[in-house]
């Protein structure tokens, strides 16, 4: 089974208690790389970890250099030093860490097999037609006595330790092969099964056997099933960050829809749902042979008169022989749709976009693409080669590539002209390695209550400020280098946080812009941003200022609603 044909979909969102997520996903089914981070530490520290632990694990496993048993605890390993060298270097982070799961596919020895890394109290399953198996164990009290059997799942989910751990990534100093550190486990991936990383958010409110029906339910469609996952979760309380990543082997929906198994009994234990459930036959069965010839008759008189295909009487109909219409099987979607001259799908990305569906990686050649995009929900959107599919902004567009209430990938695209470059509002999408570039506005707008991130990107020689973050935003800004704009009349800076914004910048690079680096509401959160990020030769004020009184909104843009 090769990368291509594998269809994956990952999610995070805050919950319902919790007003910033510590944590952070990773889904490259091009590269065989998932991955569920749970930060530890609180507020900022723990987003920082679980960013740092995120930016290594791509980085470290994109580079299979050595066996894959090895390449995953070197991974964590160089992970938990970053987090452990970063703390200690900021007081403020001062015991911040992370738990993970990671799974690396291979398919490169004659049979597809999963590489699992993991350390914490995040989860693996695995799943197959009518089952669900935890592939990790929990280090933690009240995992490691729910592994044992001592305790019952729901016991351990409502158990008052149920969060605490002895184990993560970043607390102290591990070499790779540290007993107790990293768990491993290498397991074959089958065409008809499936693989669930998520964090303790969904495990400790959703039962194994819900997150095996909301999968089956959704079989075909991982985005769908992971935002009815991150749904469950938020109605049974919501009281901590909620990640899921998923990944469906080529033939797992065609295998769930062999036989539909999503009236299981919710009490049953796994063990029990592994088979199905013996058929019960007594009087009640014989009552129904008896009156089924009768039931035969009604059908033949109604469809004769034409009741039959009336919807209402054709329902009651088949609720009375105690069926259910049976949904015309939908094919699994293509993972992969192409993009550009030669031997592609669409010539344009808006075709693309308008056919693609949750689960989709739009993929995009070399070339100038003159046209505006409006991101969709559940899609990936990559340039083939970093910055080498160029989007031409039609002149008077208000937006280059807008995205309004979606969860979306957007990777290696530049951007050129437009009144705003790029704008998203209400979203979660990862944005990297995008350059933004010649909009008569900002480059980047952001507002709403977005929970976005921008990362590996160039932004730079905009009218407007860089970026500009409004609303209730609590975007990541992290690895950006963000020069040269707002130079013209009137001067604005590298980046623009206006009002109850919260965005988290790291480790960006912020110079030569015309007003300042970075404008603020106020003052607090200055020290925090000087220390976290690089402003080259500016002074403490020209890097970093609050903001003048008067800043107009950015313009609205077009979106679609989720």
């Amino acid at each position: 089974m090769s990368p291509s044909r594998r269809v994956a979909a990952a999610g995070t969102d805050p919950g319902r208690e919790r007003n910033n997520n510590e944590d952070a996903v990773l889904c490259e089914p091009e590269r065989g790389i998932f991955a569920v981070i749970d930060g530890v530490g609180g507020e900022s520290g723990g987003e920082v970890a679980s960013q740092i632990a995120r930016d290594v694990l791509r980085a470290r496993l994109s580079r299979r250099t050595t066996d894959l048993d090895r390449l995953v605890r070197e991974a964590i390993a160089l992970a938990n030093r970053q987090i452990l060298e970063r703390a200690q270097s900021d007081p403020r982070l001062t015991g911040m860490s992370c738990v993970l799961t990671v799974a690396l596919l291979d398919g490169d020895r004659g049979g597809d097999r999963v590489v699992i890394g993991h350390v914490g109290d995040s989860r693996l399953y695995l799943l197959r037609r009518g089952e669900i198996r935890k592939v990790t164990r929990d280090h933690s009290p009240v995992g490691t006595r729910e592994d044992a059997g001592e305790i019952s799942e729901a016991e351990a989910m409502s158990h008052p330790r149920r969060n605490e751990i002895f184990r993560d990534v970043g607390s102290a100093p591990h070499e790779p092969d540290d007993p107790g550190f990293v768990e491993v486990h290498q397991i074959p991936f089958e065409p008809d099964s499936a693989l669930l990383l998520c964090s303790d958010g969904l495990s400790d409110l959703v039962p194994s056997a819900r997150i095996r029906q909301a999968v089956e339910a959704h079989a075909g469609d991982p985005q769908a099933a992971i935002d009815r996952l991150i749904d469950e979760a938020n109605e049974a309380g919501g009281k901590d960050n909620i990640s899921v990543v998923l990944v469906e082997g080529e033939r797992y929906a065609d295998s769930v829809r062999g036989e539909d198994r999503r009236g299981l009994d919710d009490t049953l234990p796994v063990s029990a749902q592994s088979k199905p459930a013996p058929r019960q036959y007594g009087a009640a069965h014989a009552r129904e042979r008896r009156i089924f010839p009768w039931i035969l008759l009604l059908l033949v008189l109604a469809a004769a008169a034409g009741a039959f295909f009336y919807p209402p009487i054709r329902n009651r109909v088949i609720e009375m022989i105690g069926g259910e219409e049976a949904p015309a099987p939908t094919p699994p979607p293509v993972p992969v749709l192409r993009v550009g001259p030669g031997e592609s799908d669409f010539l344009s990305i808006s075709d693309a976009l308008a056919e693609a569906r949750p689960g989709q990686t739009i993929e995009v050649a070399a070339g100038e693409y003159r046209e505006t995009l409006v991101l969709k929900d559940g899609v990936a959107l990559v340039s083939r080669a970093p910055r080498a599919a160029i989007i031409q902004i039609p002149e008077g567009a208000p937006a280059g590539v807008s995205g309004r209430g979606v969860r979306a990938r957007f990777v290696g695209f530049k951007i050129v002209g437009g009144t705003v470059g790029l704008r998203l509002d209400g979203s979660q999408v990862e944005v990297s390695e995008v350059e933004v570039t010649g909009a008569t506005g900002s480059g980047i707008e952001i507002t709403g209550a977005d929970r976005s991130s921008i990362e590996s990107s160039y932004v730079h020689d905009n009218a407007g400020a860089g970026v500009v973050v409004d609303g209730g935003a609590a975007t990541r800004l992290r690895q950006n280098l963000i020069a040269r704009n707002g130079t013209k009349t009137p001067k604005r800076p590298g980046v623009e946080i206006r009002g109850p914004a919260r965005p988290l910048l790291i480790e960006n690079r912020i110079e030569g812009n015309g007003a300042a680096g970075v404008w603020l509401p106020s003052p607090e959160r200055a020290d925090e941003i000087l220390q976290w990020n690089q402003f080259g030769r500016a002074s403490r004020s020209q890097a970093v200022r609050v903001a003048p009184a008067q800043t107009p909104p950015p313009a609205p843009g077009p979106g679609r609603n989720r």
